[in-house]
């Protein structure tokens, strides 16, 4: 089973809860760290790192003595990454997306590929008793291609029973990256006006993308019960509230997990995967 924990906005808890359930769980796991731009799981975590490996994505090479200057290919690219001007052609890596479009338009065959860099992918294991394997991925500095990086992470999937993504905030491409073929989504949202905001959006892409889900609340009593009412009108189980505590917010800021501060929240993650999978389990069944 494969557990993508997302959100509509950043610093609404979603390490916090992946860690916390990677830690609280007996079953053979793996917890992948898709937040590529920004990942902190390994904070809490400390994993041992043992392998490496170079994330390329594929960028157009133009041969000038074959091309005529057509410009099918500056035409094809919805991002700009390839111009044509009198009889220069100039490409912007940076803006690529790799679909290889120019390639096939061309036709001279005067475009080719080459792999530009653009991050790494580690993978390690986690001291915990049930010894989870770990994988995250690394955006290189300047870059802004996180989808090929978040691919290349769920490369790893498969490897346990039970595969636990932290995603990226937000609902862009690198979030339905890190969502799409999963078997639940877990939404991380707090009860304020802004996470609301950000929590509709988070949903609807989970709609698009016909994926289960499920509501943590974090901060639990800080705001009002909008984010309750909410969750009642949309059918969205509401599967764990974390309290808006000074313990938990120390715990954090010491790179501490949770259930081994507070020991009493290990009963509760655990809780919260039974649910998850009691879900998963009815929709697959139906």
């Amino acid at each position: 089973m494969i557990i993508s924990i997302a959100s509509g906005k950043g610093g609404t808890g979603k390490t916090t809860v992946a860690t916390n359930l990677c830690a609280s769980l007996d079953t053979d796991l793996m917890l992948l760290d898709c937040d590529v731009e920004e990942p902190n799981a390994h904070l809490f975590l400390n994993p041992d790192i043992t392998g490496t490996q170079k994330v390329n994505a594929p960028v157009p090479k133009v041969d000038l003595s074959l091309c005529t200057y057509c410009k099918k290919c500056m035409e094809i690219c919805r991002y700009g990454a390839i111009a044509v001007a009198g009889k220069t052609v100039i490409t912007f890596p940076e803006l690529c997306h790799s679909c290889g479009g120019c390639t096939v338009v061309c036709p001279e065959k005067a475009i080719t590929e080459t792999d530009r860099f653009i991050g790494t992918v580690e993978t390690g294991s986690l001291s915990l008793p049930n010894t989870p394997l770990f994988g995250r991925g690394l955006l290189d500095i300047g870059q802004v291609m996180a989808p090929p990086v978040i691919k290349q992470v769920r490369q790893l999937e498969g490897k346990r029973t039970l595969t636990i993504i932290d995603a990226p905030p937000g609902t862009s491409c690198p979030v339905i990256a890190s969502m799409k073929g999963a078997d639940f989504v877990l939404l991380v949202t707090e009860p304020t006006p802004f996470g609301l905001h950000d929590l509709t959006l988070a949903v609807e892409a989970v709609k698009l993308l016909g994926i289960p889900c499920g509501l943590v609340i974090n901060r639990a009593g800080l705001g009002n019960d909008d984010v309750k009412k909410y969750a009642q009108n949309e059918n969205i189980p509401v599967l764990l509230e974390i309290p808006f505590d000074k313990r938990i917010a120390s715990a954090y800021s010491k790179g501490e997990l949770l259930v081994q501060t507070l020991p009493e929240y290990k009963e509760m993650f655990k809780n919260l995967y039974t649910s998850i999978e009691a879900i998963v389990n009815r929709k697959g069944a139906a």
